[in-house]
């Protein structure tokens, strides 16, 4: 599997024997033992440890403490059209949940729409998890906010094990999101749901001189640490592809020791960061998997290997199997998966 998987990193793989200037000592690791070495020192009632070791004994990576869900709620945040031209056997809800069964994923996450039309069918056969707000693109001009679609209620009732919801953080409505999801969050709790929050950065000011720094490691890893401060389970976060937010927009409070002791420049270092902000680990981070594009397969084991090698919980990768035939989108969930089932990779 190792050499499957070094052939598919191509140029990237010394990203395998990297070693992070921040020490692994200082995390609270994945594993099999996650929910009884972490989580279940926590306020979370039981119902929701049942629920995350449900969702980590689901799939081709159960018993591992990792994970690899599929989201497709794309519909709604960028059009019917632009998710699912390239492959419209996808509009219908039942293919979404069929691929990730068959692509052997821990969950599915989807809209309310998606999940309701399957639920009675599907609910007891992968773990669902319904994403209760969406940032919808009919309106024009356009405003880049995330509205409730559905609530906890309707999650518990369909049969989900988890809501996720999505924060702007640095947007003009960010703090009525973060109000809105965090009385989400504490009802979800109460019915033993799992909680996952997609902490998103989202304001025009933060692209500058060309660079878009809502990827950068330091902001990103700031909006981590504003997301388990209201008790996600989980925090999805894409990659970081940059550093340095604050300093070149000249805004908020940093420390130069993230710049020139804690980080570098390697994607392992910046994800770790990412990691260390969702309380060293004790919330898991899911990296994105990203759009779709010409070298899906090998992105996607790449993402895979530096969100592992940094510390992080897995993957929740969609367009790069949704958007192509059901073979390949499941080929490339497995790839995704076999790189956290190889003993050979190991936390850097």
């Amino acid at each position: 599997m190792i050499e499957k998987i070094e052939k598919m990193l191509g140029k990237d793989k010394d990203l395998l024997n990297y070693k992070a200037v921040m020490d692994k000592s200082l995390l609270q690791l994945p594993g099999p033992d996650f929910i009884d070495r972490v989580v279940a020192q926590t306020d979370r009632p039981a119902p929701v440890l049942r629920n995350l070791q449900l969702i980590f004994n689901t799939g081709r990576l159960k018993g591992t403490g990792y994970m690899s869900i599929l989201p497709v709620y794309q519909g709604i945040e960028h059009s019917g059209a632009a998710s699912f031209a390239p492959n419209p056997l996808f509009f219908d809800p039942e293919n979404i949940i069929k691929l990730a069964i068959e692509g052997g994923c821990n969950a599915v996450a989807s809209t309310l729409g998606v999940l309701g039309a399957c639920a009675r069918k599907y609910c007891h056969k992968i773990p669902m998890i319904l994403k209760i707000n969406h940032n919808e693109i009919l309106t024009y001009p356009e405003i880049p906010d995330q509205t409730l679609f559905a609530s906890v209620d309707q999650a518990f009732d369909l049969g989900a094990v988890a809501v996720g919801a999505t924060i702007y953080f640095g947007s003009a409505e960010c703090r009525r999101q973060i109000m809105e999801v965090s009385e989400a969050f504490h009802q979800a709790h109460g019915l033993g749901l799992v909680t996952i929050l997609w902490c998103y950065l989202r304001n025009p000011q933060f692209k500058k001189d060309g660079v878009n720094y809502e990827t950068s490691a330091d902001l990103t890893g700031q909006a981590n640490h504003l997301g388990v401060t209201i008790e996600a389970d989980i925090i999805k976060q894409k990659q970081p592809e940059n550093n340095g937010g604050y300093n070149a927009i000249k805004f908020g409070k940093t420390s130069k020791l993230v710049y020139e002791k804690l980080t570098t420049n390697n994607p392992i270092d910046l994800t770790r960061w990412q990691v260390v902000n969702c309380y060293t680990g004790r919330a898991g981070l899911i990296n994105s998997g990203g759009a779709s594009g010409a070298n899906d397969l090998s992105q996607a084991v790449m993402t895979a290997v530096v969100n592992k090698r940094a510390g992080g919980s897995g993957l929740i990768s969609g367009r790069k199997a949704f958007q192509k035939p059901m073979e390949q989108g499941i080929e490339i969930l497995h790839a995704i998966q076999d790189v956290y089932l190889c003993p050979e990779i190991t936390v850097a």
